[in-house]
């Protein structure tokens, strides 16, 4: 089917995403808290003293669901897509949305859609506003999407985007290891996608196995450096923009690298714990607090 780029500029939605309790416990574990029954516990366990808190990763949930990507039909094969990168802005706290079961509402906005080339896919990007049942804005997120199998489609070229990063050693570091069952957590908060789960579909884009979200991943990195800069304090999370650069395994062993700038944000990348020379899993990043 032929690349259909008039649906650039289209606005779509609103898309609902229901949440509860529940739903944030597993999209805590889903994010690999509690892997050593420990590890975010505040994100998991709502006995704690102040309640439940909400992992700010969770405002991407809705653009990244299923009905989002059927909706956006513009002729790619759906079965290659990958989470490419996201740049996520907190408007308001979040932790509220612990307190009472309720329905986010999302616009989207098809803001691109380019030519990587063959062999390397078709990238989309989108912008989406989500706001709670009060109409309050909660977030808005810009997101990345590549169709592995639609390159050279004939387009553009994608713009540059770049963050430059420091060179020197990692101010802080923080590791764990992906639960083998994480993933499998994770997708029943609303992402259904066959590369996490089913083995063939997995084998024929090019993966050994099933492997880990990357919105998932991206989970791990942004509570590492909330642990690290505002523990406790979730709330304080302004923005987290990321590049993901490689797939997550099951079992890995991965590692937070966090360089603390001098206006005061954090530049970070997750990495392969135990293979230093292997390609970032996510690059490039970008936290910001207050």
């Amino acid at each position: 089917m032929a690349i259909d780029a008039s649906v650039v500029g289209k606005k779509y939605g609103p898309f609902k995403f229901d949440y509860s309790m529940e739903k944030l416990n597993l999209f805590a574990v889903g994010c690999n808290c509690g892997h050593d029954m420990k590890a975010g516990e505040e994100y998991y366990n709502e006995y704690l003293p102040g309640g439940l808190k909400v992992l700010p990763i969770f405002g991407a949930m809705p653009l990244v669901c299923g009905e989002v990507t059927d909706t956006l039909d513009y002729g790619a094969d759906l079965r290659g897509t990958l989470h490419w990168g996201i740049d996520l802005k907190v408007k308001s706290d979040m932790n509220r949305l612990a307190r009472k079961s309720g329905t986010l509402s999302t616009d989207v906005t098809v803001v691109g859609i380019w030519d990587r080339g063959p062999g390397k896919g078709l990238l989309c990007q989108e912008h989406s506003d989500t706001f709670d049942d009060d109409g309050s804005l909660v977030c808005e997120c810009e997101t990345w999407d590549c169709l592995i199998y639609d390159g050279g489609w004939g387009g553009e070229k994608p713009p540059a985007d770049i963050v430059e990063m420091p060179d020197r050693e990692p101010d802080f570091t923080a590791q764990e290891t992906i639960a083998m069952n994480a993933g499998l957590a994770f997708r029943l908060t609303g992402m259904l996608h066959p590369l996490h789960v089913d083995w063939p579909t997995a084998k024929a884009a090019g993966f050994p196995i099933p492997f880990y979200f990357g919105l998932g991943y991206a989970g791990v990195a942004m509570r590492h450096m909330i642990d690290r800069f505002m523990p406790g304090e979730p709330e304080r999370l302004r923005r987290f923009k990321v590049r993901m650069c490689a797939p997550v395994m099951p079992g890995a062993t991965v590692k937070t690298e966090m360089w603390k700038m001098e206006d005061g944000s954090v530049r970070f990348r997750l990495v392969d714990a135990l293979a230093t020379t292997a390609k970032p899993y996510l690059n490039w990043g970008i936290m910001e607090y207050e």
